[in-house]
């Protein structure tokens, strides 16, 4: 039996079925999704939710003129699957295949690349000034949803697109989570505007007026909306958009095609920024996934019949790091936990149930939760702020300004630092040591194991008085072992691991087991270089690279970084400063350029971070 997906090449194609054609559509297109998720893994439950809306703007707006700018990125698959892409949606997040998230170099369709949270409404007041300017009059879409409207940007966005009165459409797409529960004041505004029976009951009794009556449906629709507006504002309180300069509508169903076909037609008549609040459900059509959104926020592969995750044995980094710092908070009551919308995701489910009181959840607001941080920090306890590296760089200059000017002892613990894969060149999290280690006060670790993990976070959070990072990859842990006893780590201090002769390698992170293996094979060679387990970036074991520098003339750095900038580049100077001796050295890490998507060991291969790179290297240099 032939599907309807199968006629849809590209969204004009759209334009040509029925509303009962769409909604058999949206159930297809919703399998598709859940299928090739579920063997590839990928962002499921936000996709799932928004279907529907997607099927609508593609119906009612004519992309690739009119511009679509999705937010976060999240929610573009059914996008993705209906601008001529379904062909290639098993590709979804593999090496050379299909991004997840908006990418114009992929699509004429994708008219802003996004990736992280809140951006789209800038984007998109950017592009329509641009129209402007150039006096064409295509429209102006921007999605927004899954909790980005508790980042900063998002109000900054609302805030001067208001001002700015530009024809402008925002699809506030509210599905009563981001990655976590939503957050914030504004969620709580927003669930109140949704609930209140009293707005509600006399909303519903102007729709049965305007049913009834023929004549009130064909000329009075302005002033039943005024009206409308008007009891909304006496009944709510007034309206946070309306306020900001933008005529609200809402809330629609975001599953009702034909409501949201028809709100759509509507507005894109209208001049102005306008907000189209859509009601969605977040996991639409896949039972596992609308009962624990959560979980298949980012979904791992899973068994499509039974919803059950395909589990990697041993623990992960930061489930270890999260038990580890839930010990150490029932010793040390100064201990404040800090996550940007991802206590799961950073491994603080288990803190945030045991220390309610001494958790917080900021939201998608990075920026704000390291200030928060400081802030607490400057009044004696000691925060610790779990962020994936690639979330980080959205605080950068608090970093700078409010945590290391005033060396305040912030705890940065740095998840997804390296290679994270799939999801690609947006959340690759290849540039947090060199962007932190030209920073004042800053201590940069990174374990070589979850023991030493366990180790360095009791080290940063009990013997030091200023800032300190501690990064760690992607990917299961080593050993996943309890440490009995934590064992304080002496600052800047280097691991001798194998003692040997002719060059030196300098591991950093979670480039020591790596470079353990290759020096078992390269003894089989004959060759017996000295392993060092950097442990800190910053500060540098200085006397023990210069003596060992001193003694081989060779060395050899690896990391899971940008080399600019980097691990090595700290080793260089160094030398370059202090080393009187000539010196051969060798930098193995990542190359300047944004990391394509594809399954971590794939990338760790092509990119040479690898035990066959680093016998080849050593042989180049001994030989």
């Amino acid at each position: 039996m032939n599907k309807i997906l199968d006629r849809i090449n590209k969204p004009q194609d759209l334009k040509l079925l029925s509303l009962g054609e769409l909604e058999i559509l949206a159930k297809e297109i919703r399998d598709v999704i859940t299928q090739t998720v579920s063997k590839k893994g990928g962002h499921l439950s936000s996709n799932l939710g928004a279907v529907e809306l997607t099927i609508a703007l593609h119906f009612v707006f004519n992309a690739p003129e009119d511009k679509i700018i999705w937010d976060v990125g999240h929610q573009c698959y059914t996008h993705k699957i209906l601008t001529g892409r379904k062909k290639i949606f098993s590709t979804l997040r593999q090496l050379g295949g299909m991004s997840g998230f908006p990418r114009k170099e992929e699509s004429i369709y994708d008219a802003f690349n996004t990736g992280h949270s809140s951006t789209s409404i800038s984007a998109a007041l950017g592009i329509a000034c641009a129209r402007d300017i150039e006096e064409k009059s295509y429209s102006v879409v921007s999605v927004i949803g899954d909790g980005a409207l508790t980042s900063g940007i998002a109000y900054e966005g609302l805030n001067n697109a208001g001002c700015l009165k530009k024809d402008l459409i925002v699809i506030l797409n509210d599905n009563k989570m981001s990655i976590s529960s939503s957050v914030g004041a504004l969620s709580t505004y927003l669930t109140k505007l949704r609930t209140n029976p009293d707005y509600n009951r006399l909303r519903d009794d102007f729709k049965r007026l305007i049913e009834k009556s023929s004549f009130l449906k064909e000329e009075a629709t302005t002033t039943i909306k005024r009206m409308e507006m008007g009891i909304k504002s006496l009944v709510m309180g007034g309206s946070f958009f309306e306020e900001l300069g933008f005529r609200y509508f809402g809330p629609i169903n975001g599953h009702n095609l034909q409501a949201l076909v028809n709100i759509l037609s509507r507005v894109k008549k209208l001049k102005g920024p306008i907000i189209v609040h859509v009601l969605t459900k977040k996991g639409k059509g896949y039972k596992f996934s609308e009962d624990n959104p959560s979980l298949y926020h980012s979904a791992s592969p899973f068994n499509f019949s039974t919803g059950e995750m395909r589990k990697k044995e041993g623990k992960s980094w930061n489930e270890v790091f999260g038990e580890t710092l839930t010990r150490l908070a029932k010793e040390n009551n100064k201990i404040i936990a800090l996550t940007a919308a991802m206590p799961e995701g950073t491994g603080l489910a288990k803190f945030k149930t045991e220390f309610p009181k001494r958790f917080f959840d900021t939201g998608i607001a990075e920026e704000h939760m390291v200030t928060f941080a400081a802030g607490l920090a400057s009044e004696g306890y000691r925060p610790v702020v779990a962020i994936y590296s690639t979330f980080l760089q959205r605080a950068y200059d608090q970093v700078i300004h409010d945590v290391a000017l005033q060396n305040l002892p912030v705890v940065f613990i740095i998840d997804k630092a390296g290679i994270v894969g799939q999801d690609g060149p947006t959340h690759q999290g290849i540039f947090d040591i060199a962007y932190l280690r030209y920073l004042p006060n800053m201590t940069i670790m990174a374990p070589k194991d979850e023991i030493e993990l366990q180790d360095m976070l009791y080290t940063a959070i009990n013997t030091t008085k200023n800032p300190v990072a501690i990064r760690y990859p992607k990917e299961k842990g080593l050993k996943g072992t309890k440490v009995e006893k934590f064992k304080h780590l002496k600052i800047g201090k280097a691991e001798v691991i194998q003692e040997g002769e002719e060059i030196v390698i300098f591991a950093l992170g979670s480039m020591v087991k790596i470079a353990e293996e290759a020096c078992k094979l390269l003894k089989e060679k004959k060759i017996n270089p000295t392993l060092i387990n950097a442990r800190f970036v910053k500060p540098l074991d200085e006397d023990l690279i210069l003596n060992l520098a001193k003694k081989t003339k060779k060395l050899i750095t690896i990391e899971e970084g940008i080399l600019k900038g980097g691990f090595g580049s700290a080793i260089l100077e160094l030398l370059q400063d202090k080393a009187a001796d000539k010196y051969q050295i060798k930098r193995i890490g990542l190359p300047d350029k944004f990391i394509e998507q594809g399954e971590r060991k794939e990338l760790l291969k092509i990119y040479g971070l690898n035990k066959e790179k680093i016998i080849k290297t050593v042989e180049e240099i001994v030989r």
